[in-house]
């Protein structure tokens, strides 16, 4: 464990709140819609040129990474926006071909530079730490950057661009791509931010269209919690954690405590806290999947940790290959790395895979013999088309129970779940929560004191997974609605996901398995020479040049494979099957037509 966090001072269960500085935090992105900024009038000066088809890469590029972003306010008056290149193009570019060694050597290699600044800052690009230079994220990376400033040319009444809308196929957000929120989730939200609202229930019930249990369950939420405005307790509201190990029990059909579960910001902060604590030192490593979700490689490399990759069997689907994963850990053991965690994804992001119990299994038995930490991000979980989904918690239960001398009782498995996914698609609301499972008592008190640092997880999001975990039930009055609600959304993203997947066995040259589950189909494209030519003069991968090219044509920006990872060689794009309606889906098939026969 990192010894760091042991030297945090504990105070009894809590951490002491006049300890803890309120800095200004970082949000990765681009500059979201309608966000305040400081803007000066330069409507006077000449317009700059739209970014269309024909615009060259580099001069794109340039504006959009090296310098400001261009808005349009509403009487079509173009003004200046605060610079975000230096965050976008640094810190959430896209994934390079360096090895893991490479990467560690650049990082030291900038640590050690003590270049003064011109500028007469403080900070400058040679003294800020350098981890978090070397970390890369690309789902919200150059193309996501480049997509936002169409967007707000677009909402601004220009009309000149190739396309009317942007696609936001980047990312797994489903409710800006039109995913209605559930009905009952909202409500009951809405009286648990303004309680005085219960003060009228005939008006909610005989006006709103409120039923009687959504009126219960925020009452019965608000005697738990108190208030939303309030802090919990750092692991979450007890009551909430209750009703999470309660659904867990249903699901696997073992018994879970409350006591293990910890609330948490989204999925992506559990796996912060949980890499955190397992990372001892730079000589830590943990095997990732590989293509993976960069939320995994950018934590590690803030970490100073190896990311030790194990590649998924695109052959059968993106399984779990065993001997791969072996191989791979093997070759890092060689060369002194001490490898601690593995990460499984399930089901996939990108990739969209769905594991069987026998590969659940293996994996458990595998973690078993070499001791391995388990961290199971099951985030996906009621996504799946193909199959069921299967819980580790459920398989490692079963084998202890199967073979209870074996040690299983001795693998730690750490599984985590969110709201922002699912039918529920809350990103917003920032909830989730991870469950720890054979751990050692005394590091989950320091996990405790971790989690504690950050005070709680956003209580609105944690009242979120509540309702999440334990939504309408039949013979409720709101369950008929919930179930109409939640079964248009699975019915919706099975449709498009096929509708996708049919339009990439049209195109030429693109390989894409069936969609197993997730919000992702992760497709091979085999591109022309003359295409990995033209990409190499902008000193692009053919993967970047092509789906930058996309972009421009179409509006709808997805994410190259080598920013999840590929083998060498191979040539990939993630995108989601999230947005409305299938026009989009033939402009895809369109621009990969003429760029075909463009680059033939």
């Amino acid at each position: 464990m990192a010894p760091y966090l042991m030297r945090v001072a504990r105070r009894g269960t809590t951490i002491n709140n006049s300890a803890l500085s309120h800095s200004a935090r970082f949000i990765p992105g681009a500059l979201p819609r309608g966000t305040p900024s400081t803007r000066a009038d330069v409507s006077g000066l000449a317009p700059a040129p739209p970014l269309t088809a024909t615009t060259p890469l580099s001069s794109a590029a340039a504006r959009c990474a090296g310098r400001c972003f261009s808005s349009i306010t509403s009487t079509g008056k173009r003004v200046g926006v605060i610079p975000v290149a230096a965050t976008a193009a640094v810190v959430m570019g896209q994934l390079s071909n360096q090895s893991q060694s490479q990467q560690q050597q650049q990082v030291r290699n900038m640590a050690s530079s003590s270049t003064p600044s011109s500028s007469g800052r403080r900070l400058n690009m040679n003294n800020i730490n350098p981890h978090v230079k070397a970390a890369k994220y690309a789902v919200r990376g150059e193309l996501a950057v480049k997509s936002e400033e169409y967007r707000a040319y677009l909402q601004g009444g220009m009309t000149d661009l190739p396309f009317s809308e942007v696609i936001s196929a980047n990312i797994g957000n489903p409710q800006q791509l039109d995913q209605k929120p559930i009905t009952f989730f909202r409500q009951v939200l809405s009286l648990l931010e303004n309680p005085v609202l219960l003060e009228k229930e005939d008006v909610l019930i005989e006006h709103l269209g409120y039923k009687k249990d959504v009126i219960e369950r925020a009452k019965k939420l608000l005697k738990v919690v108190g208030s939303v405005g309030a802090y919990s307790a750092s692991n979450g509201v007890p009551a909430i954690r209750q009703s999470i190990a309660d659904f867990l029990e249903r699901r696997d059909g073992f018994p879970a405590s409350q006591s293990d579960i910890y609330l948490s910001a989204g999925a992506s902060s559990g796996v912060n806290t949980l890499l955190h604590v397992v990372c001892q030192d730079s000589n830590t490593g943990i095997l990732v999947p590989i293509p993976q979700y960069p939320l995994y490689t950018a934590s590690l490399a803030v970490l100073d940790a190896h990311c030790v990759e194990y590649h998924l069997d695109e052959s059968k689907n993106w399984g779990t290959d065993l001997e791969i994963i072996k191989s791979s850990y093997e070759a890092a053991k060689a060369k002194g790395i001490d490898v601690r965690a593995i990460v499984i994804i399930n089901p996939g992001n990108p990739t969209g895979a769905s594991l069987s119990e026998s590969d659940i299994r293996s994996v458990i038995e595998f973690a078993r013999q070499e001791r391995l930490v388990i961290l199971a991000d099951e985030v996906y979980q009621t996504n799946v088309f193909i199959g069921e989904f299967v819980s580790f918690k459920k398989v490692l239960r079963t084998l202890q129970k199967e073979r209870p001398n074996d040690g299983f009782d001795q693998v730690e498995l750490a599984s985590l779940h969110s709201v922002s996914k699912g039918m529920v698609g809350e990103c917003g609301h920032r909830g989730g929560y991870f469950e720890l499972v054979n751990f050692d008592p005394d590091v989950q008190q320091e996990i405790y004191k971790f989690v504690s640092i950050m005070l709680c997880a956003p209580v609105i999001g944690q009242c979120l997974v509540d309702l999440m975990v334990n939504p309408p039930r039949p013979g409720e009055e709101s369950y008929e609605l919930y179930k109409k609600e939640y079964n248009a959304i699975y019915d919706g993203l099975k449709e498009r996901a096929t509708a996708l997947h049919k339009a990439f066995e049209q195109m030429e040259g693109v390989e894409c398995g069936s969609p197993q589950g997730s919000m992702y189909l992760f497709p091979t494209i085999n591109l022309p020479e003359k295409a990995a030519e033209a990409a190499k003069k902008e000193g692009r991968t053919p993967d970047e040049f092509y789906c930058l090219r996309l972009l421009e044509a179409t509006g709808v920006c997805v994410v190259p494979g080598s920013g999840f990872g590929q083998r060498e060689g191979s040539l990939h794009f993630r995108t989601t099957f999230l947005a409305p309606g299938t026009e989009w889906v033939g402009s895809i098939v369109k621009f990969h037509r003429e760029f075909m026969e463009k680059y033939r």
